[in-house]
């Protein structure tokens, strides 16, 4: 079957045939490279290899510090060709990524991508030649886990002279590689970006790997893993099996897309799989193009090595198997992976937080299923979130802390969660930090785009977080080299312990939390103080617009909100809170009132006079 698709950068997702593998092929791999280790190499589940060969590729130069290579894992069906080398050369499967100028700039980065053991494209696997026996290893070829597949890329890594990765970056099962990497090897790598993975497969995804094995294995020509030269092999079982994969891949939204409109027009191929409905046709498509470059043995042991990955089935378990990492991380999931699921990589996000480790989190908007991080879709969101994240650790490394985005557009804050007027100098920025103590630990509860954090981290603060629920102001913060978690403070701060940091902040955001006392709650559960800032709807221009005018107010010392397009919930007066902080026996420790108009501090009838109060709260008791 011809491709269809040439450049992985230029395809319509909208065509039925279209795929994340649509530009991959069987062809010779013209830039592998190939590293050679006499053993014998004993397997974590038992047994061993008497030498292993790796297949890789490279792109960009090593720096003279060494401190700029990426090592990037590919998933189940990957191979070492991450991208093209130049122009002309093939795709690689990551070009929308990899490459000058793109995400991971390989003008800037010398990127690594090895095959992984047990592959079968030049990386030692079952259909590699057994120097025992003189045959291919065949279904003899051990057991392999997670954990060896990284142990050998480690080898490489020595081999290659790199003592310290920039950041292992990798997706599903390559996302595994990336948590295995962190824990097994935490001097290796300053960062680690782990995308559309988890510390465990989930029953569901476990039952399709077993149906995906057993279609294998139950294939009349699989004649007990030694099919090499005796016919064509288990072909339709590993097509069943990729097919099975494709559904998991896809989203409800993306097979409504692609197939709904023409469910009974499916493409004339040939093949002997059924082909009444066009989401058949697709499948037969899929299942037949990846025989022709995909073994079947080796399907069957990469398939069980990510099924037998597992960090932990509790909290308390993950956090221990991650509690030796030593780098910062970036962790992202997507909305529509039901393979994947974002709850699994928030267990990680969970069990990072939970041992103070730096973390970077978003849940990316997706229609596109567990794929998405293979096409370009959501790549202006998940590309330059990992963009960002790489010149951070570029520029921590080269310690030059110059290189963060630290004023992006404007002075303070562009856009300081979802109430925000200011556009530059923020006077309660400046009350909110006198109630700082200097050096005291901080969390921001929808931090927007960051301005807050980035000023404390320039007054010195080390342990800095921001929670956030829109994805481009955490990109922002990304820019700004900010630690962001995404999540609606509405369902809870969960993942954060009792009083894990000194002060919790809820800058202009309190208008549009819908579970007020739950919120104010968490936080003072999490902080030792509480500083809350909110616009005071009894300002007395405001209500004059109102009574005396008859227009709602468009509040804010600039433009603010029209009343039709406000994400603001709540209208309410510093006495209403001081109220509520009475009802649930919150103590109010200070209390500042701001004119933000005029740019002073209000004393006089604060309720009728200030357009904006910061309170600075704890529990009562303490």
């Amino acid at each position: 079957m011809a491709l269809k698709h040439k450049d992985p950068t230029q395809f319509d997702l909208s065509d039925p045939f279209a795929s994340s593998d649509s530009w991959r092929h069987a062809r010779p791999l013209r830039y592998a490279q190939y590293a050679h280790f006499q053993g014998p190499f004993e397997l974590e589940c038992g047994g061993s290899l008497p030498e292993i060969t790796v297949a890789y590729e490279t792109y960009g130069q090593l720096n003279a510090e060494g401190s700029n290579a990426v090592l990037i894992c590919h998933a189940l069906s990957g191979d070492s060709h991450v991208a093209r080398h130049h122009p002309e050369d093939d795709p690689g499967w990551w070009d929308i990524m990899v490459g000058p100028g793109k995400p991971i700039d390989t003008e800037r980065y010398f990127v690594i991508c090895p095959n992984v053991l047990g592959g079968c494209r030049g990386t030692t696997g079952p259909g590699s030649i057994d120097p025992r026996t003189g045959r291919p290893y065949g279904a003899d070829f051990p057991v392999i886990t997670v954990g060896d597949i990284v142990d050998v890329q480690r080898l490489l890594m020595d081999r290659l002279g790199i003592r310290r990765l920039l950041a292992v970056v990798g997706g599903s099962l390559g996302g595994h590689m990336v948590l295995e990497w962190a824990r097994r090897y935490p001097d290796r790598l300053a960062g680690a970006v782990a995308i559309a993975t988890s510390a465990r497969l989930t029953s569901q995804a476990l039952a399709f790997d077993i149906v995906g094995r057993n279609a294998i294995i139950r294939d009349p020509h699989y004649q007990n893993g030694q099919y090499y030269g005796n016919g064509p092999g288990p072909t339709v079982g590993l097509a069943l099996a990729r097919m099975l994969g494709h559904i998991t891949y896809l989203s409800r939204e993306a097979m409504m897309k692609k197939f709904d409109a023409r469910r009974l027009e499916p493409h004339q191929i040939q093949t002997l799989f059924e082909v009444r409905f066009n989401v058949g046709s697709y499948l037969a498509y899929q299942g037949e193009r990846f025989v022709e470059r995909f073994d079947a043995n080796s399907y069957l042991r990469l398939t069980l090595a990510m099924d037998l990955f597992d960090l932990g089935d509790t909290s308390e378990k993950l956090t221990a198997a991650l509690r030796p990492a030593q780098c910062r991380w970036l962790l992202l999931s997507f909305t529509s992976d039901w393979l994947f699921p974002p709850f699994q990589s928030q267990e990680l996000v969970r069990a990072l937080v939970a041992e103070n480790k730096p973390v970077t989190y978003c849940n990316v908007p997706s229609e596109c299923g567990h794929d998405a991080f293979l096409l370009p879709n959501d790549l202006p969101i998940y590309g330059s979130l990992i963009e960002a994240f790489l010149n951070r650790l570029l520029a921590e490394e080269a310690r030059s802390e110059a290189a963060f985005s630290e004023n992006v557009d404007v002075d303070e804050d562009e856009s300081l969660g979802p109430s925000s007027i200011y556009r530059h100098h923020r006077l309660d920025y400046d009350c909110i930090l006198e109630l700082i103590p200097p050096g005291a630990s901080v969390l921001d509860l929808g931090c927007g785009t960051g301005g807050l954090l980035a000023r404390l981290r320039r007054r010195g603060h080390k342990r800095l977080v921001g929670v956030e629920l829109d994805p481009q102001a955490i990109l922002t913060c990304a820019r700004r080299g900010l630690d962001v978690i995404h999540m609606d403070i509405n369902r809870g701060l969960g993942i954060f312990a009792d009083d894990q940091f000194d002060c919790v902040v809820l800058s202009q955001t309190l208008q549009a939390v819908t579970n007020v006392k739950h919120v104010l709650a968490e936080l003072l559960r999490v902080g030792k103080r509480g500083i809350v800032s909110f616009p005071n709807l009894a300002y007395r221009r405001w209500r004059e617009e109102l009574a005396v005018h008859g227009r709602a107010p468009r509040m804010g010392a600039a433009a603010g909100f029209h009343w039709y397009d406000t994400p603001n919930v709540r209208f309410f007066s510093i006495r209403d809170f001081e109220e509520l902080c009475q009802e649930m026996n919150i103590c109010v420790e200070e209390k500042v009132a701001l004119n933000t108009e005029l740019d002073t501090i209000v004393t006089d009838d604060p309720n009728l006079n200030a357009d904006v109060a910061v309170f600075a709260i704890s529990r009562r008791g303490r």
